[in-house]
């Protein structure tokens, strides 16, 4: 099973970085305020990043060493990568956004 570490933008200009076996339900529980408490009222925006580990172990290593960087440091990451199309996803959390704000 493969898993996935994200960092999505949120509302505010936060940064949330998460881990996950499925991204698509781990967006919508995002979007329905179900996901992590961080975001439930930051109403997140977009995925700026995903990396694919192959164990949840390798995830969580690599999810506290995102989480360690300063935010400058996730941007050039988030820069450094040619994010896959999450459009699907992005639409369903921004018509959440659009709809609460």
């Amino acid at each position: 099973m493969k898993w996935v570490v994200y960092i999505l933008e949120c509302a505010d200009n936060s940064l949330y970085t998460g881990i996950t076996n499925d991204l698509e339900r781990r967006l919508e529980e995002h979007r329905t305020g179900r996901g992590a408490k961080y975001t439930k009222h930051r109403s997140p925006l977009r995925v700026r990043y995903t990396e694919y580990q192959r164990t949840k172990g390798a995830a969580l290593v690599r999810e506290a060493a995102i989480k360690s960087l300063t935010r400058s440091e996730k941007l050039a990451l988030i820069a450094a990568q040619l994010i896959p199309d999450h459009s699907a996803s992005v639409a369903h959390l921004s018509a959440a956004t659009n709809e609460s704000g």
